[in-house]
């Protein structure tokens, strides 16, 4: 048995996007009018979407950009999408953390673009685990909130996996972007880093000193690898995440 404040007014379908088959996402996506929702299980809740956010991630989904590696949507079609804001209207009888009319965001799908949801969160209800899921802060509107949980997570998990700690210096390639804005203020007030260094084209160099950075580097006026500093870290928000020691040497 579900929790619910009137089971008779949840959905058993919704409308989504979708695709059946990998291109171009101008080419494959489409609105499916009536995509069937999941039977929630005990520890889900049922969201009512207000925002949702794509990142790289999703576009690289979508164009079979990973094909080499693995296959990341094993079952087509697909819903895509795993960044999430919305209005709890379902939730199992397991779950403590919420209630019916809760604010909440998160990443929905807790194993990266593997173990994917068949129905992610381009839609107007999407089905999430209580753990993957926080109260939506109230100084963030649902816009904003969406934004978060796979940049937040990308930078979160870069800096732990590279042992980065307080007293040490970093260079953010990117710095203006989802990711690398996020990298930024964790090393800052999360690690305590001692000097950051960020690159950017020249209108966003304000917005990098806002955010804490010592040294903003113009990309393009000046090439990165050319500088004479050295850094403890340096995290490539595009490609890579690898660290340089003092002598010159790199290593993942």
């Amino acid at each position: 048995m579900m929790a619910s404040s009137d089971d008779s007014t949840i959905p058993s379908h919704t409308k989504a996007w979708f695709y059946s088959e990998h291109g171009n996402p101008g080419d494959v996506l489409k609105i499916h009018p009536n995509w069937p929702i999941p039977e929630l299980k005990e520890d889900q809740v049922l969201i009512k979407v207000v925002a949702a956010s794509l990142n790289p991630v999703d576009n690289k989904r979508i164009t079979d950009f990973y094909k080499d590696i693995y296959t990341p949507d094993p079952h087509l079609p697909i819903v895509p999408g795993l960044d999430v804001a919305g209005i709890v209207v379902k939730v199992g009888v397991q779950v403590k953390k919420f209630k019916v009319g809760d604010e909440v965001y998160g990443d929905i799908n807790e194993d990266g673009i593997q173990n994917l949801k068949i129905l992610g969160t381009l839609s107007e209800y999407t089905i999430a685990e209580e753990r993957l899921l926080a109260h939506k802060p109230p100084n963030l509107s649902f816009v904003e909130a969406a934004s978060f949980p796979a940049a937040v997570e990308t930078a979160y998990e870069g800096l732990e996996r590279a042992d980065f700690s307080a007293g040490k210096s970093i260079l953010v390639l990117g710095g203006a972007g989802g990711v690398g804005t996020q990298v930024i203020q964790l090393a800052k007030h999360v690690w305590g880093a001692s000097r950051i260094a960020a690159t950017s084209s020249t209108g966003k160099l304000e917005f990098l000193r806002k955010l804490g950075v010592d040294f903003p580097i113009d990309y393009t006026k000046e090439n990165f690898e050319e500088l004479s500093e050295k850094f403890d870290l340096v995290y490539d928000t595009v490609g890579k995440v690898f660290k340089v020691n003092h002598s010159g040497e790199e290593w993942e």
